[in-house]
């Protein structure tokens, strides 16, 4: 099967190789509208993409005459079905023929260099999640699900406080009725949005700050005092060390701040929240979706029982419940070569199960101080809070 990139302008700007291959073609797949974008070709086969795709797939490529080719718009692997077929059939039954992607035509427009800018998808995805790209001087090509998208966008920047954020809404890259329409979030006033469209931002303002680590402030998250707070997020980050692709269980949840925070690190982290309150439950899921993480998959139920069955993890943060008999050996059990533990704990009796995981697995053991400036009369002396042990270890390390 070959995938062929067709840009705006069909196929008048298609190039004679990829002309010739689809002339070619004994079954052309593709959207209606590429498909009438291609003179008839005689006794040639053209099937539309069902719904839903990825399940109807297989039964529409058992329908298709060989040879087979796939029309897809721009770069297929570019929030393309060319990444769906390579999933679905492999890197050896798909060869990639690529136009000029919609994000090269918009870089192009606004003479933006590629090294400068971040691509985020919003095809078929929550609008929430241009969230943690977000900072000040960042520049975010968005790719659109439809005419709805810019919009929307617009709103969750003005609501993060990038309301001053400049956004060019680019309609129907590179065909003859190619559109440009700038305003800032705050101001939205474009009237008519092209269905095809690609979102530029020039991210302006004061809101919540990109990177994990604890760089949200305590405040960003709703919260009923069950939170693991900015400086004590920090070093439990550091520690449990995010990565792409990989996968946390925050136990303990709470308000879901660690599991947020990571996800936050990069686009393609994942967590489960375990959490056995449901009304904490509620507010994991509300903080991850306002944050930009909507993905962040909340468990309801008690350690180690609800543990049971989920996805090796990468890396497990307990944040309550260290003394529940099961919990941090279900935990530790569960953790692969180089996987990561961090145990926080404010009780004498958790901290007597951490002197003594500490003394049967190793890794570091230390109490956190935190102290706070604040009025003493009229004068400014420290306010000191409630000191946390914080147990880390990674598998395999003494």
């Amino acid at each position: 099967m070959t995938v062929v990139g067709i840009g705006a302008d069909g196929w008048v700007g298609l190039p004679e190789p990829s002309r010739a291959l689809v002339r070619a073609a004994a079954t052309l797949l593709g959207g209606r509208r590429h498909l009438d974008a291609v003179p008839p070709v005689d006794g040639q086969q053209r099937l539309t993409w069902p719904s839903p795709l990825r399940d109807n797939l297989p039964g529409l490529l058992a329908a298709a005459r060989g040879p087979v080719v796939v029309l897809a718009s721009g770069d297929p692997l570019v929030s393309g079905i060319g990444t769906t077929l390579l999933d679905v059939l492999g890197r050896d039954r798909v060869t990639i023929v690529p136009g000029v992607s919609s994000v090269a035509l918009a870089r192009a427009r606004l003479g933006w260099p590629a090294e400068s800018v971040t691509t985020v998808s919003l095809v078929g995805r929550d609008v929430r999640l241009v969230v943690p790209a977000l900072a000040a001087g960042r520049r975010l090509l968005v790719l659109s699900s439809d005419e709805t998208t810019p919009a929307a966008v617009a709103g969750v920047l003005t609501g993060f406080g990038w309301g001053q954020s400049r956004l060019v809404v680019l309609g129907d890259l590179g065909a003859a009725g190619e559109s440009c329409a700038e305003t800032t979030a705050a101001g939205w006033d474009v009237e008519e949005v092209p269905r095809l469209n690609v979102l530029a931002v020039e991210v302006r303002g004061a809101g919540p700050g990109w990177a994990a680590g604890g760089m949200l402030p305590d405040d960003a998250f709703e919260h009923t005092g069950q939170i693991t707070k900015r400086d004590l997020r920090a070093g439990a980050l550091a520690r449990l060390a995010p990565a792409p692709g990989q996968l946390l269980w925050d136990v303990g949840a709470g308000s879901g701040s660690i599991g947020v925070e990571w996800m936050r690190a990069w686009p393609t982290a994942r967590a489960i929240a375990v959490e056995s309150r449901p009304d904490r439950a509620a507010l994991v899921r509300r903080n991850a979706a306002a944050l930009g993480v909507p993905g962040l998959r909340t468990v309801e139920g008690s350690a180690p029982g609800a543990l049971s069955g989920l996805e090796r993890p990468d890396a497990v943060f307990v944040g309550g419940g260290a003394t529940v008999p099961g919990v941090l050996d279900t935990c530790w059990d569960a953790l692969g070569a180089g996987g990561r533990l961090v145990v926080h704990g404010v009780t004498a009796e958790t901290e007597a199960v951490l002197l003594e995981q500490h003394r049967r697995r190793g890794g570091e053991l230390v109490r956190l101080h935190v102290e706070r400036a604040e009025p003493l009369g009229g004068f400014t002396g420290w306010t000191p809070a409630r000191a946390v042990s914080q147990w880390s270890v990674r598998k395999g390390e003494s």
